[in-house]
């Protein structure tokens, strides 16, 4: 397992030396997949799974403590979860730190992220199709996939349009 995680590390490195954002196509409703369960547990002892969000938009976001990019993401987030809350918004972190809570919480109180976190894996990325961070998803009231940011930073203006429009529908 230390071999996968340290290609992560190194691909989050690369991505994060130059900062490049990605754009992401948002699918049409008949073309979206239906994004894979999951049962992880929160900050709280809670477990949540992708079912419990059903009938809101979710922002998906894997990321680790240790991603600059990841990091940089944050603020953004937070400030969608405000926003759109009210809407049916749902940002929901997904942490594939190897030091599991350890590393986490205290990085959760001294950034005070305002979203539930969610502690993942390895595997949880690979249900998802994902192999580097940062990796955000954007998914449907209806659970399904609507767009896949992958391989840098995600552009602000771009996902926050596609949010705007998936909550419209």
């Amino acid at each position: 397992m230390r071999t996968p995680v340290l290609f992560l590390l190194a691909a989050s490195l690369v991505a994060g030396a130059d900062l490049t954002t990605v754009r992401a196509m948002l699918q049409t409703p008949r073309d979206r997949k239906p994004a894979p369960e999951f049962h992880l547990q929160d900050a709280n002892g809670k477990m949540a799974t992708l079912k419990n969000y059903r009938g809101k938009v979710v922002l998906l976001d894997f990321w680790a403590t240790w991603c600059t990019g990841c990091k940089e993401e944050i603020p953004w987030f937070a400030e969608f979860q405000k926003a759109y809350a009210s809407q049916h918004l749902a940002v929901v972190g997904v942490s594939v730190d190897e030091g599991g809570w350890g590393v986490l919480k205290p990085f959760l109180l001294e950034h005070h992220v305002p979203y539930r976190m969610l502690l993942g894996s390895e595997a949880t990325m690979q249900a998802f199709g994902l192999a580097n961070l940062p990796d955000t998803l954007l998914i449907d009231k209806k659970g399904r996939i609507a767009a896949s940011y992958t391989g840098g930073i995600v552009n602000r203006e771009d996902i926050e349009a596609h949010i705007r429009t998936l909550l419209t529908q």
